[in-house]
């Protein structure tokens, strides 16, 4: 019995003893402590565990950091101590001045109730926070030998660093202060640097300066969302746009610090393997930023990272090549990268925690670098006017010289040059007579070929008005000799029943003959055949007269006179023109709409509409050839100010090179002896002397579209 009692005191104990561990308090007795090594934290691999599972937790493990590094991981954590305040009468807080952490929950228990918390982050506005800074800074309330205990609840798609400092409320805002005054003389350092090389740049227009001030401007907005400023100042109610800012920008620095110093260094001179190379972090970059937008926070800052150092591994190993080839700045380059390259690997290997922990001096790399850094390469840069200054000077004395000899040399060319000149404008003067014989010539053939065309245009009108008046004619002509014949013989049938009438027959007997007589002529047939035969004389005759109307209303012998005209009567006239060729095999679709009346030259309009549908024809019959299939389609459309005509085809189609030339004077697609090329130039010119607009449209294969825009009002002064 005594050993079974030894055994559960023996186990208490033990169990004792592990929770004192768990909860081991943290005895605030004034300063500004640091207690990093003081917390136990919990891994939640699921990110799924409550808080009284949290509280209930044995799998808590006593950090041995002051400054615990969770690198980069999707995982979330617990964090837990318990703090006794020894200093009474004093507020006390907690900082955590990792300002980019995702998420943080902010428990603070007493006797195991929650009596304060709150749920903030970088994921969440800025009035979600305590206290509106852009760490995060939790006041709290512990009496004297009656410790608290507080839970924190962390996650980051960055590196999760939790500096977490212990002291009372003045000393907390008071490290706040500093560290905002610290980073306001950083941001004074580079603005100085900023404007300094701005106000250069404007003086010697040298783009290195200005390389190097996009470089600062983007150092500055860096720093300011690494450092949490950008979130806390410019967007606490957007903290999505904050956060990706971070991995934006990092991206940016990096590109930033690459174009400057392969510009600066003469790179794509002296190394133009490295130079190329550049780009491929361009691409890396890309990446990286794809990654943050696309949610893989963990990716992307470990890339970020990764180019981080790589990028200052490239720039150094350019800046080594090119001093070692004599490049004069190469050397002020190298010395301020160095000691930037320098605080950037002391700055991701803190990230990675190798070889450098995090602290204060270490967290802050970035910006004593950069801010080094500014300053030496202004340095740098400013050698450059020095250079500059040489350069010029060696330039003035080459230039004199030149100047010298060039002067002898153009004293000996003037006798030269003079007796050349005398010859040349001779030449020039026989030359200026034969272009002024020759421009004649082109005048005359000008005049020539539109007449060429317009004899072409009523060679097309003439074969149109006779194909079209033909047929109705052959259908008068057709019917003639059968009502001849059909008439004869009426005339015979009223001699022979005069006859029979003036008989003595009986009357019986002279119906019956009657009867008889118009039954073997088959009377009533012939009846039918004669006012058929009428109908179709007068049908060929109203046929050729809306004919002659079309040919009125398409050759407005009045062209030359601005009148108001129905566009789509001038469409329908020309249609009747154009019948001819299409051959009964290319059906035309015509969607005319309600058009207002056009202040025109009607005759000049309905010949563009003739030289289009001619050439739409003529596409169509050489796709289709003999085959059915082919379509015109004609579409009219208005608005308040314009009217819109659109004639398109499903013929062979143009390529882009093809539409560019159609509107020349003399281009054509057609064989040799079919066009002359002008048609379309003189469509567009009568488009243009209309104020409107003449646009095509064509795919090779598919067929062309042309779009008139017309006004309604014709604009006297722009003609």
């Amino acid at each position: 019995m005594s050993r079974i009692k030894f055994c559960i005191v023996f186990f208490l104990l033990l169990f004792v003893q592990r929770f004192a561990f768990a909860q081991q308090v943290i005895y605030f007795n004034g300063g500004f402590n640091v207690i990093g090594d003081r917390i136990e934290i919990l891994v939640d691999s699921a990110s799924n565990i409550s808080l009284q599972a949290a509280i209930k937790s044995s799998h808590y493990k006593k950090s041995e950091s002051k400054f615990p590094n969770l690198l980069i991981t999707p995982f979330s954590y617990w964090v837990r101590f318990t703090i006794d305040n020894h200093v009474p009468g004093k507020t006390l807080a907690l900082q955590i001045t990792q300002p980019m952490i995702d998420i943080i929950d902010f428990y603070e228990l007493n006797n195991g109730v929650v009596i304060k918390s709150n749920l903030s982050g970088q994921w969440k506005p800025l009035n979600t926070r305590l206290i509106q800074h852009q760490t995060f800074i939790y006041p709290v309330n512990i009496a004297a030998g009656r410790p608290h205990t507080f839970y924190l609840h962390v996650k980051s798609g960055k590196q999760l660093v939790l500096p977490i400092y212990l002291g009372t409320l003045e000393r907390v805002f008071e490290s706040a202060l500093v560290k905002d005054i610290t980073f306001g003389i950083y941001v004074g350092i580079i603005l100085v640097m900023l404007l300094y090389n701005l106000f250069i740049y404007i003086t010697v227009k040298d783009r290195n300066y200005l390389y190097y001030v996009s470089y600062l401007a983007v150092v500055l907005i860096t720093q300011a969302c690494l450092e949490g400023y950008t979130y806390r100042f410019v967007l606490p109610n957007h903290p999505y746009l904050a956060d990706i800012g971070i991995y934006i920008t990092s991206a940016f620095i990096g590109l930033a610090a690459i174009e400057f110093s392969k510009h600066f260094l003469l790179a794509r001179k002296y190394t133009p393997l490295l130079y190329k190379i550049s780009y491929v972090f361009w691409l890396l970059y890309a990446v990286q930023i794809i990654l943050a937008l696309t949610g893989r926070y963990n990716a992307s800052y470990t890339l970020t990272l990764f180019l981080a150092m790589s990028g200052a591994v490239y720039v150094l190993s350019m800046a080594i090549i090119i001093v070692l080839k004599g490049f004069r700045s190469a050397k002020f380059f190298l010395i301020a990268w160095s000691f930037f390259i320098l605080c950037v690997i002391v700055y991701v290997l803190k990230d990675f925690n190798i070889l450098f922990p995090y602290n204060d001096a270490t967290s802050s790399a970035l910006l004593i670098g950069s801010a080094v850094e500014a300053v030496l390469l202004s340095f740098a840069l400013a050698d450059k006017i020095n250079v500059f200054k040489a350069e010029k000077e060696k330039s003035q004395e080459e230039t004199l010289n030149a100047l010298k000899e060039n002067e002898r040399i153009i004293r000996e060319q003037n006798v030269v040059l003079e007796q050349k000149v005398n010859e040349r404008t001779h030449e020039l003067s026989e030359s200026n007579q034969e272009l002024n014989n020759t421009l004649e010539d082109l005048k005359q053939t000008q005049s020539q070929l539109v007449e060429s065309e317009k004899m072409a245009s009523l060679g097309q009108l003439t074969a149109g008005i006779a194909h079209e008046i033909n047929n109705p004619i052959n259908f008068v002509t057709s019917n003639v000799s059968p009502l001849k014949r059909d008439i004869e013989m009426m005339f015979s049938a009223l001699e022979e029943i005069e006859k029979v009438g003036m008989s003595d027959s009986p009357l019986a007997e002279k119906q019956k003959k009657i009867k008889e007589y118009k039954e073997e002529l088959d009377f009533d047939y012939l009846t039918v055949e004669i006012n058929h035969l009428l109908k179709g004389i007068k049908e060929g005759a109203n046929r050729t007269a809306e004919i002659v109307k079309g040919l009125k209303l398409f050759s407005r012998l009045d062209e030359d006179d601005l009148k108001k005209a129905d566009i789509n009567e001038g469409l329908e006239s020309t249609m009747v023109i154009a019948n001819n060729l299409l051959n009964n095999k290319i059906k035309v679709i015509k969607q005319y709409g309600a058009l207002s009346f056009v202040e025109c030259y009607p005759g000049k309009l309905n010949q563009v509409f003739l030289n289009i549908i001619s050439n739409a024809a003529y596409a169509v019959q050489k796709q289709f050839g003999d085959n059915t299939g082919g379509e015109i389609a004609i579409t009219t459309a208005c608005d308040e100010e314009s009217i819109f005509i659109h004639i398109k085809d499903n013929g062979i189609g143009m390529d882009t090179e093809m539409q560019k030339k159609i509107f020349e004077p003399f281009f054509t697609t057609k064989e040799v002896g079919e066009g002359t090329g002008l048609g379309l130039s003189i469509s567009y010119n009568t488009i243009k002397k209309h104020n409107g607009n003449i646009m095509v449209s064509s795919t090779p294969g598919q067929g062309t579209e042309f779009v008139l825009q017309i006004p309604i009002i014709f604009n006297v002064k722009a003609t």
